[in-house]
């Protein structure tokens, strides 16, 4: 067997170190995008967000999340499971809403809520949701805009 000379073995070390990197490079780059229902707040206020949606256990309604003007937050991580989501939406600076026809449960602290049935018996406000249709794509993006107020109130 022949010997290597130490300049040859480490220009190999250096070879295999940089084949390693760029072929773990590869896969960091092929790997899949990330996939989650997100909301942009593309108004000059600051907004509250409610959502709505129904998962394995029946319908949910979260809130609030807090985004500043022209911001923008991850409501729902990972692969949507539905076609249809719910936004009802408040404009802290301006006063009015973006609602809709779809009544869920609210409350004005945080909060996660089971089910959208008596909302006022069970100590909950009641909140017209206007629907968001991702066309059962599994990411999807809702632009919250001054001109999209469905059913809602302009300041």
């Amino acid at each position: 067997m022949k010997a290597l000379n130490p300049i040859s073995a480490l220009c190999r070390q250096r070879s295999l170190a940089l084949v390693a990197l760029l072929f773990g490079g590869f896969f960091l780059a092929a790997s899949p995008a990330r996939a989650d229902l997100r909301l942009c707040n593309m108004t000059p206020s600051r907004v509250g967000i409610a959502l709505g949606y129904r998962d394995a256990q029946g319908w949910v309604t979260e809130g609030w999340w807090n985004l500043n003007a022209r911001g923008c937050e991850t409501l729902l991580q990972g692969q949507l499971g539905g076609r249809f989501y719910y936004i009802y939406a408040i404009d802290y600076d301006r006063g009015g809403e973006w609602s809709g026809r779809s009544f869920m449960c609210t409350r004005e602290r945080e909060f996660t809520i089971r089910g959208t049935e008596d909302c006022l018996a069970r100590g909950f406000d009641r909140s017209g949701f206007f629907e968001v249709d991702t066309g059962e794509q599994k990411s999807w993006t809702i632009q919250l805009t001054d001109t999209n107020r469905p059913g809602g109130t302009q300041p």
